[in-house]
């Protein structure tokens, strides 16, 4: 990408003054509270993969039928309505959008552990993808406020603790959830007894509907900033235009020597490891262990192993950034994906579980590396009035790639392409070997414009 272009990306006024900021404390509770939301909503999906063979059996789905329900039905619609209402993010309360969509996402979870067929749950679970369509972009957005762009890699690598911890933990409790469940006889009007993965669904609800209370009462609404336009209104409670789709499409557009490659590969990386949708099932077919021997195994390693792989993205970007690197989120990104590629690519292909669950907990560590970067270069390059809209975009990659796409592509390949379940291990393998390289290239690639775009951005920073 030229200078010129560069600078036509980013083309913005001076910043307001330090002292504008949100006091730290209000600041770091909103990571804190964000870090918690992704905790829970990654712990409920960690969990609903630990509940496929249950909910296969119970109602007679095939590999796609349970990818189709439990991973695409939520996850597509996430990220289709993500889109839209990444616009209203621009405009709106994003504390509003957050707390709406995890109540929704809450009624959603708990309607799924009322469902007795496959049309059923494939329904409910759209419904809380809808729900949640709007949470990342407003998180993301509040953030970049909420920090200067120098602070913000570190308060998102603390913030995606919540995202590891959500699924360790869902593997360290699934297993007990599991076990308490299968004693309990639950009755419902209409429905029946409700069989253990139904009862583990509806307590799951609990947690959303908490939160999105938390979010409509608790969290603070920051003044926007690092606008463009000179007719967009900073204060939140402004009512402003929402920027046209068409100038969204040509700032991307202007700007693809920078954006091309991060999409690419946030698009490679987000396929390859939605593959984790069916880790469990693996570990059964292929080593024999039960979910519930599975989940407390890698679970306890990655409790330990996964957070200190984030915060060391976030310290490593802040330590580049310091020496002068424009580059310094990307070039995290692209250190964390290029060291997991051979993890990637043999875990599943080990002779024991042990093998392979040491191996899966290293390739799994360092790709945290690049989540808290990841975000960050995105947000400081992109200006207030459309970032929900870009966040939205970037982010439609990772929800219907990889949490969409992801668990139907594995269930195709192992259910038409290899033809037995036993052969699990092999679609995995398959997925990490194609797409792990394409995504390190990707992130290469964009290093240098990367850097340009960050440097005629550093004026509102």
């Amino acid at each position: 990408m030229s200078d010129q272009t560069a600078t036509t990306v980013v083309q913005v006024p001076a910043p307001e003054s330090r002292n504008s900021w949100p006091r730290p404390a209000v600041a770091w509770y909103g990571v804190i509270f964000f870090g918690v939301t992704l905790l829970v909503l990654f712990m409920n999906a960690s969990i609903s993969g630990l509940l496929i063979q249950p909910i296969k059996r119970d109602l007679g789905l095939t590999d796609v039928q349970a990818g189709l329900a439990i991973g695409t039905a939520a996850a597509g619609l996430n990220a289709l309505f993500m889109l839209p209402v990444s616009r209203l993010v621009d405009i709106i309360s994003r504390r509003l959008i957050i707390g709406v969509g995890l109540i929704l996402t809450g009624i959603s979870a708990a309607l799924a552990g009322l469902s007795s067929t496959f049309s059923q749950l494939f329904i409910v679970r759209m419904i809380g993808g809808i729900g949640g369509s709007g949470n990342a972009p407003a998180t993301f957005s509040i953030l970049a406020d909420y920090f200067p762009a120098a602070k913000l890699p570190k308060a998102l690598a603390v913030m995606n603790i919540g995202f590891y911890y959500g699924a360790a933990l869902a593997l360290l409790l699934g297993g007990t959830l599991i076990g308490i469940a299968s004693t309990m006889h639950v009755v419902v009007p209409m429905v029946g007894e409700l069989r253990p993965w139904q009862i583990i669904l509806i307590v799951m609800a609990i947690p959303d509907v908490l939160l999105g209370i938390l979010a409509l009462t608790t969290l603070h609404e920051p003044k926007r900033r690092g606008a463009r336009s000179t007719t967009y209104a900073a204060d939140a409670s402004s009512k402003v235009k929402v920027v046209p789709v068409r100038e969204v499409f040509k700032f991307l557009y202007d700007g693809r020597a920078t954006f091309a490659p991060m999409f690419l590969g946030l698009a490679a990386n987000s396929l390859a490891a939605g593959a984790f949708f069916w880790n469990a099932p693996f570990f059964a077919r292929t080593y024999g262990w039960s979910p519930a021997q599975y989940g407390i195994i890698q679970g306890s390693i990655l409790l330990i192993l996964a957070p200190i792989g984030s915060l060391t993205g976030g310290f490593l970007a802040e330590w580049f950034a310091k020496r002068g690197r424009d580059d310094a989120n990307l070039r995290v990104v692209f250190i964390s994906t290029a060291l997991h590629v051979p993890f990637a690519m043999a875990y599943a292909l080990m002779p024991n579980p042990y093998l392979a669950i040491v191996i899966y907990a290293i390739n799994f560590t360092t790709l945290s590396m690049g989540a808290g970067p990841q975000n960050a270069a995105l947000q400081v390059i992109v200006p207030n009035e459309m970032r929900g809209q870009v966040t939205a975009a970037f982010l439609f990659c990772f929800t219907m790639i990889g949490l969409a796409l992801a668990p139907l592509v594995v269930a195709a390949l192992t259910q038409y392409v290899f033809g037995a379940e036993e052969k699990l291990r092999y679609s995995i393998a398959t997925m990490h070997i194609v797409l792990a390289p394409l995504a390190t290239l990707a992130f290469w690639v964009g290093l240098k414009p990367y850097g340009k775009s960050f440097a005629a951005a550093r004026t509102w920073h």
